[in-house]
């Protein structure tokens, strides 16, 4: 896997063994980074990856021209993968790694602009997450469309082979 664009395109970004993670793949993440650059919401912008992996949407938002990303990940052999492309990509002053329950830690997180959420297939809790972020922009990958969500609307929806990628934008 590979950064797509960016300052640090083409750079090498590691995944850790096992199906733990479901890295995004690099069409389809250079497909959600087009669709935000249109939306002129990554230059300059603070960042939330959660369930963040290997940390590949953050780091490709970061090398998009992103000013931060806060990463959250429990999952131990994810967290160690994702602190070595960190460190390997030189993007430790621009990041924040917090290891802990995402539902838990993102009610601790202000000052966010995007959130790019990609948890494990299984997740339901979409509201009672959702219900915790104050970001305007959220960028929801599943294996279906996330709808009908309290205090959110989508602005587009996206199959990527079994990935539904879902852009939600923060009812006022």
């Amino acid at each position: 896997m590979r950064v797509v664009a960016g300052e640090l395109r083409g750079r090498k970004i590691f995944a850790p063994d096992g199906t733990t993670t479901r890295p995004t793949t690099d069409m389809a993440r250079e497909a959600i980074f087009n669709a935000l650059t249109s939306l002129d919401v990554i230059v300059d912008s603070h960042v939330l990856d959660l369930f963040a992996g290997s940390g590949a949407l953050g780091i490709e938002a970061l090398s998009r021209g992103a000013k931060h990303c806060t990463f959250i990940e429990r999952d131990r052999d994810a967290l160690a993968s994702l602190q070595d492309n960190i460190k390997k990509l030189g993007l430790t002053d621009r990041t924040t790694v917090i290891r802990g329950d995402v539902l838990l830690a993102a009610t601790k997180v202000s000052g966010i602009d995007l959130v790019m959420a990609d948890p494990p297939y299984e997740f339901k809790n979409w509201q009672g997450l959702l219900s915790n972020i104050t970001a305007p922009l959220v960028v929801a990958e599943s294996n279906r469309e996330i709808t009908g969500l309290n205090g959110w609307e989508s602005l587009r929806s996206k199959r990527y082979g079994r990935t539904h990628v879902t852009y939600l934008r923060r009812i006022p």
